[in-house]
């Protein structure tokens, strides 16, 4: 056959008579089989098809150039081909969007089957086709062929819409850093850094890309400290939200500071007023503690949190808060009016006071157990004469080495408060 390419329409009709119907490109060299498809379509195709042949690659890749068709129906064997996987690469390759039907002989069929895992839709063996087949195959094609193209087009706009979170995320990470102290309080205010009667130190671990532990360190007088440690349930942005309202009400309390049991429960109460809105249930454990250099004490009150450990470097103890005063009030949110009860404990010089978070030691091991706080009070003891940043990292290390893991799962915060000086203090350099 000479011509390139031939335009055959159903009988009976024309393209004008139907405006709406769908154009196969058939590339078939072969006269007899090409008459044969034709036929098939015009008995079942319902008048669907406006079928237009080539008997080229060439030709074919040209009539598809246009961007005007929509199913080609594909012989792998032609004259300017070297046939195969190649024939159906450059089809698809000029024309990816469009639906492709294999059209094979029987000894072609493992050809046929790997040009459907390079994208065709469908391969049909000669000599083995029906009209009905045919024209079913066509009207499948064309669908799956849509929804893959929809289907794609959701993918990419979830891929957006992800990287457009993972944009936000970050930020809001950011966010969270920069509100993470930068530099601590000295006690008292004209003291430098290593001159102050106390001393602070942190490792904060978010879990995902922002975290829901919180802690903030103040001043309330040249010689009271105060710490807030908190962890709201669960992690990532909706915690991080809660964890900024938190940080807020902190600021705005300020006034109530110095009684731990009230500055909760104004914290409480607040927080509650807030949360009853929502529809999912949150919550926040709390523990609040304010450091009296001239009076040598600690006052704390705990909203259900774990109780910070006192490190006794002089006599090599470690042993928790709650061991002078386990009374606690219920985790912050819960309750519109919760009471939290005030605790007491003697502090002395080289002190070193640990609030930590859940996230540290609620970890599974080799059989699915927990680390546990006892673990955690064992790990701190066992390393009571190191300085606080070496003897946070390697509890942290001892509970990666329990885990067999690097990366937590749940947030963790540590913080510390180190006693260097006690008593009256009258300035920078100046002793009790």
């Amino acid at each position: 056959m000479n011509e390139n390419i031939t335009v055959e329409k159903a009988e009976g009709s024309t393209v004008a008579d139907s405006p709406s119907r769908l154009k196969a490109l058939l590339i078939e060299d072969n006269v007899l089989d090409a008459r044969l498809i034709q036929i098939m379509l015009n008995e079942a195709g319902s008048g669907q098809f406006e079928v237009e042949r080539t008997d080229r690659l060439a030709s074919g890749l040209n009539v598809l150039a246009k961007g005007e068709t929509n199913i080609v129906l594909l012989d792998l064997s032609l004259p300017d081909s070297t046939g195969g996987l190649d024939t159906f690469n450059a089809v698809h390759a000029q024309a990816p969007h469009v639906p492709i039907i294999v059209m094979t002989g029987l000894d072609d069929e493992t050809i046929a089957v790997q040009t459907v895992q390079q994208g065709a839709q469908d391969y049909l063996v000669k000599g083995q086709v029906t009209g009905p087949l045919l024209a079913r195959a066509m009207r499948y094609a064309l669908e799956r062929k849509r929804m893959a193209e929809q289907l794609a087009r959701y993918a990419e706009e979830l891929s957006e819409r992800n990287r457009q979170m993972e944009a936000d995320f970050n930020m809001a990470r950011e966010i969270q850093q920069v509100f993470l102290p930068q530099k601590y309080p000295t006690f008292p205010q004209s003291a430098s850094p290593d001159q102050s009667a106390l001393r602070f130190y942190y490792r904060y671990l978010p879990a995902a890309a922002v975290g829901g532990d919180f802690f903030n360190i103040f001043a309330i007088s040249d010689s009271i400290a105060a710490v807030f440690i908190c962890d709201v349930m669960g992690h990532g942005m909706r915690a991080a939200l809660v964890t900024a309202i938190l940080r807020g009400l902190v600021e705005e309390l300020l006034p109530l500071a110095m009684d731990p049991g009230k500055f909760l429960a104004e914290i409480n109460r607040s927080l509650h007023a807030i949360l009853e809105r929502t529809d999912e249930p949150t919550l926040a454990t709390a523990f609040y503690l304010i450091a009296d250099v001239e009076e040598n004490e600690l006052r704390f009150a705990s909203a259900g949190h774990p109780s910070p450990i006192r490190v006794c470097r002089d006599t090599g103890l470690a042993e928790p808060l709650k061991t002078y005063d386990p009374r606690h009030g219920p985790a912050l949110g819960l309750f519109e009016k919760s009471t939290y009860p005030v605790g007491r404990c003697p502090m002395a010089v080289n002190d070193l006071i640990v609030l930590f978070t859940d996230g540290l030691f609620e970890v599974a091991g080799p059989g699915n157990e927990e680390f546990g706080e006892e673990r955690l009070r064992e790990a701190v003891r066992e390393r009571v004469h190191l300085p606080a940043e070496q003897l946070f990292d390697q509890v942290l290390g001892a509970v990666r080495a329990f885990t067999s893991r690097e990366e937590f799962e749940d947030d963790v915060c540590l913080v510390a408060l180190e006693a260097a000086r006690l008593g009256h203090l009258t300035q920078a350099g100046g002793g009790p």
